[in-house]
């Protein structure tokens, strides 16, 4: 039997991560990323774990070989350590038909890894990015509307405990978390973790007007070479950012920009939400309907059109601003649909 064909899209980009959402519910309610009174999705219109299982499967099938599981906060979800262990165990394992799963990572805000990180290195995980924007408590009170950074820092102790590598995101917003960062990138580097920075995206309404924090990298790179020496690395971790190594601590640093030096021209990359709608572009309304595949009556060929379809519509680039007051936002999809 021929192998599936691989995913390669118009502009002959070969798509190689998948990010997949297992809910939209979170226990933060970060300002830039939703208001605090948000609505989440009935549970019944979320994909079991079960065809959360099949359709990941699927992707590796054609030729994905890194999937990031996401939320939401992926640990608020019931059982999700059970999708954690079935993924685990096809790391390294060639799929019937082709295809090999070779990495599986996680986005989390860090609240409930504590609990988790034992158990989600033993399932295979070997990397885990946990969001830390601030650790400044009553910061980070204000900017997640919850008192839980105790809970973070517990999480990334627990996780390098358990022999995961942590990675640090965290959003750079102007006039909040300004002075803070270059005291981050030393405390990350200085906790055996690397560190991504990353621009505010304009995506769902949110209570705050984003160009009050807005905070081009440009800016923060400036203030990094006052108190660092930045080298350029080729180290890339297979999503958007672009690494330097500080000279001071060996540690790596990455920046992420979908505003101000745009990265499209190499995605490799596409989202699923946790409902089964496949997002060929974080910042597009290009999507295909993946649950409606799985529950047909013959999901292989069904999921096979789809994702040739994703491959079809998936566009060049994003087009995000954030150039003025009282400017709505790219897309009224919230980041907590389509994962981080």
């Amino acid at each position: 039997m021929a192998a599936p064909a691989p995913l390669i899209d118009r502009f002959q980009r070969r798509i190689s991560y998948l990010r997949l959402s297992v809910t939209d519910r979170c226990d933060l309610r970060c300002a830039y990323c939703m208001p605090e009174r948000q609505s989440f999705l009935p549970r019944a219109e979320v994909l079991s774990l079960e065809e959360l299982h099949r359709l990941a499967l699927g992707f590796v099938a054609r030729g994905v070989s890194k999937i990031r599981l996401t939320g939401g906060e992926p640990l608020v979800r019931r059982d999700v350590i059970d999708l954690v262990r079935a993924l685990g165990r096809r790391i390294g394992v060639d799929q019937d038909g082709g295809g090999r799963l070779e990495e599986l990572t996680l986005t989390t805000n860090g609240t409930r890894l504590g609990e988790f990180a034992e158990d989600i290195a033993a399932a295979g995980v070997r990397r885990v990015n946990i969001s830390l924007d601030t650790r400044d408590r009553a910061l980070f009170a204000r900017l997640a509307r919850r008192d839980s950074l105790p809970a973070v820092l517990d999480g990334i102790a627990a996780a390098r405990a358990a022999g995961l590598a942590v990675k640090i995101n965290t959003v750079a917003l102007k006039g909040l978390n300004e002075r803070e960062i270059p005291d981050l990138v030393a405390f990350a580097h200085g906790m055996g973790c690397a560190i991504t920075l990353i621009e505010v995206m304009p995506l769902g309404e949110v209570d705050e007007d984003r160009i009050d924090h807005y905070l081009p990298l440009t800016e923060v790179r400036r203030a990094l070479e006052t108190r660092f020496t930045l080298i350029p690395s080729a180290h890339r971790s297979g999503g958007p950012a672009r690494y330097v190594t500080l000279a001071e601590t060996g540690g790596q640093l990455g920046f992420i920009t979908p505003l101000t030096q745009n990265f499209c021209d190499g995605c490799n990359r596409v989202r699923v939400t946790a409902t089964g709608q496949l997002f060929a572009c974080l910042g597009g309304r290009e999507q295909v309907d993946m649950r409606a595949a799985l529950r047909s009556a013959d999901p292989q060929a069904a999921l096979d059109a789809a994702l040739d379809e994703a491959m079809a519509i998936k566009p060049l680039r994003h087009h995000f601003a954030i150039d003025h007051r009282g400017a709505a936002p790219a897309l009224a999809r919230h980041m907590s649909m389509t994962g981080g």
